[in-house]
């Protein structure tokens, strides 16, 4: 079974795809597209730290409105535009996870969805059913 969702509590997608996709195995699995510097309400937060922090909210959203906590996350993957940000990129993340530890990806690339996104981060969670 496949459940493609759009919860609460996040930004509603700006095109046609799922906020995340949960299926089934021997455990849950939760797999979040890219999350950006956008508030709940629409609103582009303008620095990188900003959409960093913005984007972890996100996530964190889409995991508890999916039934999924923070502990569950076991992997992540961030977009950076702007060069030279890793140190800051794992600052804001180290402080997000509260000391989790996740299997991490950090990327520098030209664009994003659009000149204004500065950042993406998606995810995945595994749940134990």
């Amino acid at each position: 079974m496949i459940k493609r969702l759009n919860p609460e509590g996040a930004p509603k997608p700006a095109s046609n795809y799922a906020q995340a996709v949960l299926h089934s195995a021997s455990a849950q699995r939760l797999v979040i597209s890219g999350q950006v510097g956008i508030t709940p309400d629409g609103k582009l937060l303008e620095n990188l730290e900003d959409q960093l922090q913005q984007c972890w909210r996100n996530i964190f959203a889409v995991l508890k409105g999916c039934g999924f906590e923070k502990k569950h996350l076991i992997k992540t993957v961030t977009y950076v535009t702007e060069p030279d940000h890793v140190a800051l990129s794992r600052r804001v993340r180290d402080e997000a996870l509260e000391g989790l530890l996740v299997a991490n990806t950090y990327i520098e690339c030209s664009g994003l969805a659009s000149p204004a996104l500065l950042c993406e981060i998606e995810a995945e969670a595994v749940k134990e059913d």
